[in-house]
This record gives structure tokens, C-alpha cells and sequence, in this order.
């Protein structure tokens, strides 16, 4: 069986600072036409940070499309001083959203964040060994962060009430919890 949709005609409808939506016109592969509207993102990275008291760090942020404060991982969009590299990205967004450098990163997974419309991929790194760094990165001037840590059992919770629900930091959550059980 045949999935791929052929691209008739593309038009881009909106041009931001974060994201670009185009809508396409395609023949599905049983000859139908439809349209399918698409948001593109630069690639981006989350980072699953542990100190070493076995505690994740969070941030709470105002988060528009919600209109609401989330709790969620650091994370942040590669931009042109990473050289698309997600790696340098994580180095750069630990350093500006919490002040900290990490010992030890490692690649946890990549994925695409909705892909059921949006192009977004996402690395998550894991960062253990965290100190404070010795040149702090200018914070972007829109973002207003407050930087905590909890317990697993603490993030946990806040997955199960209902306080955590960011699908990457929830992803991060488990994962960590996962590496309890070896």
C-alpha cells in the first residue's frame, strides 16, 4: 500500500518569528484531492536536568497559547549561533534559561513534538553533574522564568494532578522514572 500524498501546489500563509504555516494541495493515494495545513518550526531540544540530589529542574513560564503558567523542562529552538547543532543548542539553553553548565550530557531520543501538523523535531538531552557556569548567556528579553527542582516522586505527582502537562516534560519525567526500575 502507497501512503504518499503528492504536493500539487504549496502556499505560504504566515510568516512569524517563531513559526511559518503554509497550506498545501494534495492528491491523497487514492485520488482524492485535500488540503493540509502545516506550521514549520526550527528544530528544537529539551533538556532533562538532574542535580545531585536526584531532583529535576523545572521552570514556570507563561505560555500564551494556553493562557496559562506551565511547568515544564528547559528547552528552547536551535537557532543560527548552534550551527544546527542540537547539542550546542542544549549547552546554550542551559546556560540561558537556568545558569547552569552539566558534567555529563547525553542524547536521550528525538521526535517530532505534533506531527499530525507541525514539523517540529525535538532532541531531549539528559544533563547530570550541574554547577553554576561562568559566563551567563544573555535570557531572552520576552521570557520570564522561575527556575525549581522537585523529587521524582514529586514530578510524578504533578504528572498524575494534573500540574505537568507539557508532552516533553511529561516524555522526560517518565523516562527518568524509567531508569529507576533497572
Amino acid at each position: 500500500m502507497e501512503f504518499e500524498e503528492k504536493v500539487q501546489d504549496t502556499k505560504q500563509v504566515f510568516d512569524g518569528h517563531l513559526i511559518q504555516v503554509e497550506v498545501q494541495d494534495v492528491v491523497t493515494p487514492k485520488g482524492q484531492l485535500a488540503k493540509r495545513e502545516i506550521v514549520r518550526h526550527q528544530p528544537s531540544i529539551g533538556l532533562l536536568m538532574i542535580n545531585d540530589d536526584d531532583q529535576i529542574i523545572l521552570e514556570k513560564q507563561w505560555r500564551a497559547p494556553i493562557a496559562a503558567v506551565s511547568i515544564e523542562i528547559p528547552a528552547g529552538k536551535l537557532d543560527d549561533r548552534d550551527n544546527g547543532d542540537s547539542l550546542d543548542a542544549a549547552v546554550r539553553e542551559m546556560n540561558e534559561e537556568t545558569r547552569l553548565r552539566a558534567d555529563h550530557i547525553e542524547k536521550i531520543t528525538g521526535a517530532y513534538s505534533s506531527i499530525g501538523f507541525c514539523d517540529e523535531y525535538m532532541t531531549i538531552y539528559m544533563a547530570t553533574g550541574l554547577h553554576p557556569v561562568d559566563d551567563p548567556l544573555p535570557q531572552d528579553a520576552d521570557e520570564q522564568i522561575k527556575r525549581f527542582s522537585v523529587s521524582q516522586d514529586e514530578a510524578l505527582q504533578m504528572i498524575k494532578d494534573g500540574r505537568i502537562n507539557d508532552m516533553k516534560t511529561v516524555l522526560a519525567i517518565f523516562y527518568w522514572a524509567s531508569l529507576k526500575k533497572d
